[in-house]
């Protein structure tokens, strides 16, 4: 009876341990420091582009008073839409995320480059306004603010196809223009039209009937891709609709047309298009290609800026910091603007805006940037993304650590994973965070991972193989599955410190357990973590991570 009561305790101790939660993993600080490129330094009046380095792309801008304000696509990364604010247009403080509460957007399901595409941010009567879409989760929205530093409502759903809307005002009536698809069958694969619609801002509904303005884009006769991110603005008695053409890789374009009447007939610019660099040799150095996506805006000294987004490749195309934020002035020729001359490049430096000066921000988003994380506030700041809407919280800050519960894994479209992380902002960067964590069978892992899409992504931490903690190096190249690079037996008996370096094409892994540093990879492949093979419209995102398998 003894033994019969001893195995049956040990059965329920057995039943009860399996179904406790995995222990957090904890994190102690998380640090990042990033190069500016080389060769390239301002002088006095001068600014660098980018003027948001990393993953920002698709900027809209806007001017209230003396006051700017942009914000930036963020697809399925939670909380999403990154508000920024500054008064000289160079430098740049975020101020909120629009999308930061679960109730507003459901990204369940969705790849880490859906979710929300380019948005655009306006400002009428008092409120600010946000026309975004939600890619296969929901369709086309306003969002709307008081206060730009938030709250932002929930959404206020929008019933048209399409994406990449943006919000004309003209006294007090507003206007759509957005990509919908051609009102004839489509001609060729990329073939998509702009329309407009009148939107009654307080009903929030669409009124009236819709107009498409262009047809495939400037010239049909040539199959234009990707007609898309319009804007319409006056001046001089013309309606000037701006919009991006070739798609957001090297052939991506900035084209305008005008018209005496808001829905046309538009007429483009016969020196079209007003801002590309695939003219460009591929080989210049230290090239900046992609360019579009622009915005334009008039300052108010009546000067005329556009920001769009643009990429820094290191090599052939292959870049991992995903599309970036960039600033050029506006120049008019004939009543036309012109971003920048055909076969001109975009310079790395150039004038800054004749705008009252602004003092650089506590945490810098263009140049050498450098940030310790001490997880000793009431909060993460708002920097910090993980993928899709978390239906939990998964991670809180306690006595200077971030402990972080164990999530989906990657790449698990249904699941949220156990990530939070912050932008890689530049080609050479270091990331290092200490972790103090066991793991206690088989699979399980808590560390560093670098996230550029749920099939291309790597960890780098500890975990357990064939029941041994290991120190290890997982990648995932295009693929549903890891391949692990290389382990080494680890003792862990207190912190133990992971280091990533990225040098362009190239990474290194170092970790340091009881004050003793060593080097588990050198000179690993990086181009995994490339838009290039990676696909998608992201850039890479790195940060702590904790998975426990079900048992």
């Amino acid at each position: 009876m003894r033994h019969r009561r001893k195995a049956l305790c040990a059965a329920l101790l057995l039943s009860v341990s399996s179904a406790l939660p995995a222990a957090p993993a904890r994190f102690d600080q998380f640090r990042y420091s990033g190069q500016a490129d080389k060769g390239v330094a301002p002088q006095e009046g001068e600014f660098r582009n980018p003027i948001l380095a990393g993953y920002y792309p698709d900027p809209s801008v806007t001017r209230v008073g003396d006051v700017y304000y942009l914000v930036n696509s963020s697809f399925a990364h939670f909380p999403g839409l990154p508000v920024f604010t500054s008064k000289d247009l160079v430098h740049w403080t975020q101020i909120a995320n629009a999308i930061d509460r679960p109730s507003q957007l459901d990204f369940t399901g969705r790849r880490i480059s859906q979710a929300v595409f380019a948005p655009d941010i306006s400002w009428h009567d008092g409120r600010f306004y946000i026309v975004n879409t939600c890619v296969e989760c929901g369709g086309n929205f306003v969002i709307t603010a008081d206060d730009p530093a938030g709250p932002w409502s929930d959404p206020v759903w929008l019933p048209f196809e399409g994406i990449d809307p943006s919000l004309y005002w003209e006294g007090d009536k507003a206007y759509i223009v957005n990509n919908r698809a051609p009102d004839e069958p489509p001609r060729y694969d990329g073939h998509r039209a702009i329309w407009i619609q009148e939107y009654d801002w307080r009903a929030g509904k669409m009124v009236g009937e819709s107009t498409q303005l262009i047809n495939g884009g400037v010239d049909i006769s040539k199959k234009p891709v990707w007609i898309e991110g319009p804007h319409i603005f006056r001046k001089d008695g013309y309606y000037y609709l701006t919009a991006a053409e070739g798609g957001t890789s090297v052939n991506h374009s900035q084209v305008v047309l005008r018209a005496k009447s808001l829905r046309g007939p538009y007429v483009p610019f016969d020196q079209n298009p007003i801002l590309t660099q695939r003219d460009l040799d591929p080989a210049r150095p230290d090239p900046i290609g992609s360019a579009g996506h622009a915005k334009l805006v008039q300052t108010q000294k009546g000067d005329w800026w556009a920001t769009f987004l643009a990429v820094r490749p290191y090599a052939d195309d292959y870049y991992n910091i995903g599309r970036e934020t960039f600033l050029l002035p506006v120049t008019w020729k004939d009543g036309w603007p012109v971003i920048l001359p055909k076969g001109d490049a975009i310079p790395h430096t150039l004038k800054a805006p004749d705008l009252p000066p602004q003092s650089a921000p506590a945490l810098p988003t263009s140049g050498d940037i450098a940030y310790t994380e001490t997880f000793d506030g009431p909060k993460l700041p708002m920097q910090w993304i993980g993928i899709r809407t978390p239906k939990q919280p998964f991670y809180r800050l306690s006595n200077g650590m971030l402990e972080l519960d164990s999530g989906a894994p990657l790449g698990d479209l249904d699941g949220v994973p156990a990530f939070i992380g912050r932008r890689q902002q530049h080609v050479n960067a270091t990331f290092s965070t200490t972790l103090r964590y066991v793991p206690e069978k088989d699979g399980d892992r808590a560390g560093l991972a670098a996230v550029q899409s749920d099939r291309s992504n790597l960890f780098f931490g500890v975990t357990q193989i064939a029941g041994r903690p290991m120190v290890a190096l997982y990648t995932r190249d295009a693929a549903d599955a890891d391949t692990l690079v290389r382990s080494a037996p680890v003792a862990i008996d207190g912190p133990i410190t992971l280091t990533i370096r990225m040098t362009g094409g190239t990474m290194g892994f170092d970790y340091t357990v009881g004050g003793h540093a060593q080097t588990l990879a050198d000179d690993i492949d990086a181009t995994l973590l490339s838009t290039k093979k990676a696909g998608g419209f992201v850039g890479t995102v790195v940060g702590p991570y904790h998975y426990t398998p079900a048992s």
